[in-house]
């Protein structure tokens, strides 16, 4: 084993514990009711009835009645918990009997068990099963919460100020820099989180114990000329402030020590505050959040207690707050959605200020946290805090090749649509594949976290985005029946204010990553009927789509013959096939009440956007 992978493996191994785990809850939940199991194509179908107060919910399989039962693996590799029902279990073979039952999920684990159920998967004999997608174009619509380009994820801004070439000859300013215009532009990416504010390139402190943030003000000029907002994660340690100054992250040697005195960490807060307004001004600086440390609740990011934890994020709210209320302050920006109860009472028992709440979760559909929030500002009688997934994703693991594959574009429209109406942001983890942790890309199809590649290539998570970003309108009905409905298959539809076009977003996907290359049991036959058109109005349709065939970057690199890298001749094909065209698929006419019917294909896994506008 080399020296890096030697690395890479102890950072995976630590990284899945958790350095202090009392949390609090907000009361013991009882067991779901009316868990019923139905037998679908290539999977299982579980519904129940919701549990008030369930953060969400964990589901349990056992090959008998008797057990016994264990919870249910799709392979994300972080937290399995699921934060609603309908629940699709593709890991299991067709014929044969599966016994479920299913727990409420809160921040001190998993509850009671359900009574069970049980049900069968079908195989796919008789080739994709149908569903039907109907759409109430007819209904006014209603506003579209956007919360996955409200912010967004980005390696340390100081590769901004690179000035060294890059993985495959690149030029990783440029091409970040390029990377966050174009998640601006065409996702419409509001604000940016990176780690690493105090970074040695970014901040010096001098020997009379002041600090020197010209190295910072280079990388915030950069960073801000490209129309975007910084949230301002207030890390990692600088060594003259450390309690140990060899305990270590990453690559780049992030710091990741409490400090050695509490006040010299609180004065960095507040200088950094005055700093950044004296700069770029106070009402400018009242409109970013300060985010206090990086997934603390793992030993990697963090050799302190969580109380330890609890007067970092103190001392530092009270030295930002001190300079502007105004500006916005939260945490504990954790791992696999640990910790934010414990700080939610902290702060309650303490009168400690928190705008929002922080945390991630990878390879699942984020949690929903609004209990804890709503019973904290009945509790205190301020505001609700914000719910902030600031990093989330595919996979947390690095170098794996599900975040290059079709599989993951389908996940990040199920996470999107699950976050609607539960969150505030959630912010894919990262832009761009130019990313330093655990190593640099060792070639263009890596298993990179980003949405974009090295050179900037769109992968099919990126479309998935666009897609999202491209319904024009407010939200209107969208209702998905048949097999897998809802939980393979799922929807969302809009119509402009003057009804001239509708837009229905349907894709077919499962949490399951053992099926990263498809399945074909769980293909499918998309019947979408829209109603409330007018009768008897032409109408012309299009459709962009992505599957293994379209909007699949890595296949084109494959059929150019794969490789490391490429050449100038196969970066000029893979630019030029670096599209979602829109393919046309001939004119409707509303039938006389109104309908509009399509029928199409759909991969598991695949995304299609249906366009109908009126002639």
């Amino acid at each position: 084993m080399t020296e890096k992978s030697t690395a890479r493996a102890d950072w995976e191994t630590r990284i899945g514990k958790p350095s202090d785990q009392r949390l609090t809850g907000i009361g013991e939940l009882p067991a779901p009711v009316g868990l019923s199991a139905e037998d679908g194509t290539g999977h299982v179908l579980l519904t129940w009835q919701p549990v008030a107060g369930a953060l969400g919910y964990l589901v349990h399989r056992a090959d008998s009645v008797d057990g016994p039962y264990e919870p249910l693996d799709h392979l994300g590799g972080d937290v399995l918990a699921v934060p609603h029902p309908p629940y699709a279990d593709t890991r299991v073979e067709p014929g044969r009997i599966h016994h479920y039952k299913v727990a409420t999920w809160s921040d001190t684990g998993a509850g009671s068990l359900s009574e069970a159920a049980f049900a069968r998967a079908m195989s796919a004999d008789s080739g994709p099963a149908p569903v039907t997608v109907t759409v109430d174009a007819a209904v006014p619509g209603t506003p579209l919460p956007g919360v996955w380009n409200r912010m967004m994820g980005a390696e340390h801004f100081s590769l901004l100020a690179w000035d060294k070439p890059g993985a495959g000859g690149s030029d990783v300013a440029k091409e970040y820099a390029r990377a966050l215009e174009i998640v601006r532009d065409e996702i419409g990416v509001r604000s940016v989180r990176a780690h690493g504010t105090f970074l040695p390139e970014t901040l010096t402190v001098q020997p009379d114990g002041s600090f020197d943030f010209s190295g910072l003000d280079e990388v915030y000029d950069r960073f801000l000329a490209t129309g975007l907002q910084p949230v301002v994660e207030l890390s990692f340690m600088p060594k003259e402030l450390a309690a140990d100054p060899h305990y270590t992250v990453f690559d780049y040697r992030a710091l990741v020590s409490k400090p050695a005195v509490w006040e010299h960490w609180g004065d960095l807060c507040r200088e950094l505050t005055v700093h950044l307004q004296d700069r770029y001004g106070k009402d400018t600086v009242a409109g970013w959040e300060f985010e206090v440390w990086n997934e603390a609740n793992l030993e990697v990011f963090w050799n302190g207690t969580q109380d330890d934890y609890h007067r970092l994020y103190e001392v530092a709210v009270r030295a930002v707050k001190g300079v502007d209320e105004r500006i916005k302050v939260g945490g504990p920006s954790s791992a696999a959605a640990g910790w934010v109860g414990a700080l939610l009472e902290y702060c309650q028992e303490r009168d400690v200020p928190v705008d929002f709440i922080s945390t991630h979760t990878y390879g699942n559909a984020p949690l929903d946290f609004r209990p804890m929030t709503r019973a904290f500002a009945e509790a205190t009688g301020r505001p609700e805090p914000e719910i902030l997934w600031t990093e989330w994703g595919v996979t947390p693991t690095h170098f794996h090749r599900v975040s290059d594959s079709v599989f993951a574009a389908p996940f990040v429209l199920r996470g999107m649509k699950s976050a609607l109406s539960s969150t505030d942001a959630l912010a894919y983890w990262v832009a761009s594949d130019q990313f330093e942790e655990l190593g640099w890309p060792p070639r263009l199809f890596h298993g990179g976290f980003g949405l974009l590649t090295v050179g900037n290539l769109r992968k099919p998570r990126f479309w998935a985005l666009y897609l999202l970003s491209q319904l024009a309108g407010g939200r209107i009905p969208a209702v998905v029946t048949g097999d897998g409905a809802e939980a393979l298959v799922e929807s969302l539809a809009t119509r402009a204010d003057d009804s001239s076009t509708v837009d229905v977003l349907l894709w077919n996907g499962t949490l399951d990553q053992s099926k990263i290359d498809g399945s074909a049991p769980l293909d499918r036959t998309a019947i979408v009927r829209v109603t409330g058109l007018e009768p008897g109005a032409g109408y012309t349709a299009s459709s962009r789509r992505v599957d293994e065939q379209h909007g699949n970057i890595q296949a084109v690199w494959n059929d150019l013959g794969g490789g490391d890298w490429p050449d100038e001749p196969q970066w000029a094909k893979l630019r030029s096939a670096d599209e979602l065209p829109a393919e046309p698929l001939g004119p409707f006419v509303a039938d006389d009440a109104g309908t509009a019917t399509l029928t199409v294909p759909l991969p598991n896994p695949g995304i299609r956007f249906l366009r109908l506008t009126r002639a």
